[in-house]
């Protein structure tokens, strides 16, 4: 069978915030489209500095190394190198410039090359979700002490909502940390799928269950991604605001 791609996005500065340190963007190059949400950190202009740099070395990287033939495993290993380059480059310019050294980005991203699946990819806290038939997964792991104790067993998953380190990121571009690059996943592709890419200023604020029913009610995704954005505003978020909503739909 054979897709096509409907994409909406949103990115908002939000009631609390001086400077917008989330950037989000949408690459569509003759035989893949990349998109990317990144959320920025390190306080005045370094945060939005590093999130720009990773949205625009991940997909230079994933253009000039993806080719057509290319199989799933070569995919996730050009795509897992686009991530080490970004890491790499962010680090030389924190290591470069004093006003620049505690900067760093999440990254979180889409990949397809016009065919029957999606390669998805995070490194920190933004996530990814699938919508598929009106529920929700979520495809990727945070990378934050909480979520580490939940791994470790020693708090619950409900408990690691509300914990004091679940803003606090032991992996993100910019650290030693990232090492050869994240996980990358491959979802096969179903008519109708939904795929949400966002900051913590979003999933940070709207429960999964409530992003799964918001997405499965709207017709269009860019009034979705918008809609989503104001939602995150309405229920109180005190941070940035970005998403992508990407649908899947029969060519």
């Amino acid at each position: 069978m054979a897709f096509t791609l409907n994409i909406g996005q949103c990115s908002l500065l939000g009631n609390y915030r001086e400077n917008n340190e989330d950037s989000v963007d949408v690459r569509q190059f003759p035989d893949l489209t990349v998109a990317v949400v990144a959320d920025g950190m390190g306080g005045q202009q370094a945060g939005e500095v590093a999130s720009k740099r990773a949205i625009e070395i991940v997909p230079r990287e994933l253009r000039k190394n993806l080719t057509p033939t290319m199989n799933p495993d070569g995919v996730k290993t050009v795509v897992k190198r686009g991530i080490v380059q970004a890491n790499e480059e962010i680090m030389a310019m924190g290591a470069l410039d004093k006003d620049m050294k505690n900067m760093g980005t999440t990254v979180v991203m889409a990949i397809w090359r016009k065919g029957n699946e999606m390669f998805i990819a995070g490194v920190g806290d933004s996530r990814a979700y699938l919508i598929r038939k009106g529920k929700i997964q979520q495809l990727t792991t945070d990378h934050s002490l909480a979520q580490a104790l939940v791994e470790a067993r020693t708090i619950s998953p409900a408990e690691a909502k509300d914990h004091r380190f679940r803003n606090v990121l032991w992996k993100y571009l910019g650290s030693k940390e990232v090492g050869e690059g994240p996980d990358v996943n491959v979802v096969p592709l179903q008519s109708g799928d939904r795929f949400l890419l966002c900051s913590d200023g979003l999933s940070g604020v709207v429960p999964d269950d409530q992003l799964a029913s918001f997405i499965s009610e709207q017709t269009d995704v860019k009034a979705c991604a918008e809609g989503l954005g104001q939602l995150a505003l309405d229920q109180g978020s005190r941070d940035n605001v970005s998403c992508i909503v990407i649908e899947a739909v029969d060519a």
